[in-house]
Formats: structure tokens, C-alpha cells, sequence
């Protein structure tokens, strides 16, 4: 197996702690933490059907997940840096996001022989004290770099939808929020699913001092298999979403304000149903299904606007973050050493504008 001879940056890792933070979970991990499998029938039981086929797996998302978690999914890799994205934090309105980048400020990540690199907070441009939020999070944390406000919204109902409403990117009030981060040098993680991609695109567009990055390739849903209750059913469907996808995404990379990056690709809500079988899928399995995305992502980006990120812990139903690397390591060597270096640390440290270790 090819192998890297430098530490990479991932710039999208989620850290939590249901035990010990506000957390959607919080009452039932205290409850029932002893009885995994308890506990387990229950989030199938109060949670929604389209949420529970998001995460595949419930044990992910109720189970801590900190840095010495993450080290150890890292497996025979190094990272020199991570950049925490936002995870939902249960306080989420007004300046209870700020909670969250208080928290990531005391978590050791020092002792697993990693840094905290930056801070992907959250914040809505909606509301009245935007600007207020942003700098109580810059007052929490020198790391704190720029927030992701989800508008993954999707027309198919058994779709999990991670937004209060559809269109979100287009609203009025959250445009005129959104000014607030160029003149703060602050950058936007956007995802919605690739059905939102000419609204992310309209929104660089309106914004093209502000650096935005998609987050997940705009994560097609139902590329890979059904999803919900009429997406990618068939060869036909899974055909067009691809076709479709691959034009939006072409279209969002004209603008030169934003990066990619390619990660999250194997969530279940893409239609992998690895954990089904309760397997994670093989290197090869993911170069076969991920290199057209990959492929096409790189030929409209280029090689200095995308950038791998893990999104562990969410891609963990349906495969190993050791296996996932190499898996792009195979994908991206066709383009080179200075290809591999450019993804795996170079573009991410350029957007987040983090300094590289010598």
C-alpha cells in the first residue's frame, strides 16, 4: 500500500461528549450508557426513520467521541492538525453555539500527539446579534476561523433534513447576515445536498470576497443506492443524480472564492449499505465507487481548490478512517507526490490559514 512521509491535515473531524456537554443525547447516555443495546431500541423508537438511515449506526453519535478516539481511528497515519466543525451543539440558538468552541478549547488533544488546528463554529446569519455571536466565539477561541450553517434540505421527505427550512441560502435575512464574515476575514463551510447546489453557487457569487468551502462534495443523495422514500432507486435515477450533480458542481467551481472538499462520501445517506451487512467496505470497493466523484471534482476544481477531510465520525458505519486514506491515497497518487501533498495538508492549511510544522 502506497504510504504518506508527511503528517496531513483533516480538516473536518467532529468532536462530542453526550456524558459531559448539552447533547440531544445527554439524558439518555446517563440513563442507559451500561446498556448499549437498551439504549440503542430506544433512538430507534423516539427518533425519526429519516435521521436513524443518516447515521446508519446509533453508536457513533452516542458514544464520545474525542481526540483519543480519533487518534486511534487514525490508524498507521499522522495528522499534524484538525479543524473541529461544528456538531449540533444541543444549546444551538443565540449565543449558546459559543458553549461548544469553549468546550474544544480544553480538550486535550496535545496527549494524542495532535493540534487543534482551527475552529469551524456555527452561528445564523438570520439572527439579530449575528455579529455579537461571531465575536463571543472569536473571544472564546484564537482558533475559532469561520462557521458552517447547515442548509442540507431535501425534497424527499424520508430525506433527513438538517435545516428549519428549504432555501435557506437564498433568504433574505441570512444574506444580510452573511456579510458579517468577509468583513471579519471568516470563512463559510456551506453543505446542503447536491439538489442545493445552484443556491450554494448563487450565494459565492454574491459573496466573492468571502472563502467558502462545500462541504462533502455537496453530498449526493442516493448516488449509490436508495435513500428515503423515491431517491436512487433505480439505475436510471442514480444516473440522472450523478448526471446532475456533475454539472451543478461544475457550475459552483467556476467561482473562484470556493474550495472543496471531498469527504463524508461514504455516509449512508448516499445510499452505502456496508453496515447492513456489518462489514465496513474494502480500499477497493471505495476507489471503485468514489473515483468518478473524485475524478470529475478534481478536473473542475483543480488540484489547489480540494482537499480530503475525514468527517469521522460520521463515515464510520461503512468504513475505517485507516482504510478511507488509503483509499484516496490510491485515487489521488495518478496526479502525483505534489497532488498527494496539495490534498492531504497544503490546500487545507491555505484555506484555513494554518501555519505548517517545517
Amino acid at each position: 500500500m502506497t504510504k504518506l512521509d508527511f503528517a496531513i491535515i483533516d480538516p473536518h473531524i467532529h468532536q462530542w461528549d453526550p456524558y459531559h456537554t448539552p447533547h440531544s443525547a445527554a439524558l439518555l447516555v446517563k440513563a442507559l450508557g451500561k446498556y448499549p443495546a437498551v439504549m440503542d431500541q430506544v433512538v430507534r423508537w423516539v427518533k425519526p426513520k429519516p435521521l436513524l438511515e443518516t447515521i446508519g449506526r446509533t453508536d457513533d453519535v452516542l458514544n464520545p467521541y474525542l481526540p483519543e478516539h480519533y487518534r486511534a481511528d487514525l490508524g498507521t497515519f499522522s495528522a499534524e492538525s484538525v479543524v473541529h466543525v461544528e456538531a449540533n451543539w444541543h444549546h444551538h440558538k443565540g449565543f449558546g453555539v459559543v458553549e461548544e468552541t469553549t468546550w474544544l478549547q480544553q480538550l486535550d488533544f496535545n496527549s494524542q500527539g495532535l493540534k487543534l488546528g482551527a475552529i469551524v463554529a456555527t452561528a445564523d446569519p438570520r439572527d439579530r446579534k449575528f455579529k455579537d455571536i461571531l465575536k463571543a466565539h472569536q473571544d472564546a477561541s484564537p482558533k475559532f476561523c469561520g462557521i458552517r450553517k447547515m442548509a442540507a434540505w431535501h425534497q424527499d421527505k424520508g430525506v433527513y433534513r438538517w435545516c428549519d427550512r428549504p432555501h435557506l441560502y437564498q433568504n433574505k435575512s441570512f444574506l444580510k447576515g452573511f456579510e458579517q464574515l468577509a468583513k471579519l476575514d471568516l470563512s463559510f463551510d456551506a453543505w446542503g445536498y447536491s439538489t442545493q447546489l445552484l443556491e450554494i453557487t448563487s450565494l459565492a457569487k454574491q459573496f466573492p470576497e468571502t472563502r467558502i468551502v462545500v462541504d462533502h462534495l455537496a453530498t449526493p443523495v442516493g448516488l449509490f443506492g436508495a435513500v428515503g422514500k423515491k431517491t436512487g432507486k433505480t439505475l436510471a435515477q442514480r444516473n440522472a443524480i450523478f448526471k446532475q450533480w456533475q454539472q451543478d458542481i461544475a457550475q459552483l467551481a467556476e467561482q473562484k472564492n470556493v474550495h472543496a472538499k471531498i469527504s463524508g462520501l461514504m455516509m449512508p445517506v448516499l445510499g452505502h449499505t456496508y453496515y447492513k451487512q456489518h462489514r465496513t467496505a474494502t480500499i477497493a470497493e471505495m476507489v471503485n465507487v468514489l473515483t468518478p466523484l473524485i475524478q470529475h471534482a478534481i478536473q473542475v476544481f483543480g488540484l489547489d481548490r480540494v482537499m480530503f477531510a475525514s468527517n469521522f465520525p460520521m463515515d464510520k458505519p461503512n468504513t475505517t478512517l485507516n482504510d478511507l486514506i488509503h483509499a484516496y491515497i490510491q485515487m489521488i497518487a495518478p496526479y502525483g507526490e505534489q497532488a498527494l501533498y496539495s490534498v492531504f495538508k497544503q490546500n487545507a492549511a491555505n484555506f484555513f490559514q494554518l501555519p505548517l510544522e517545517p
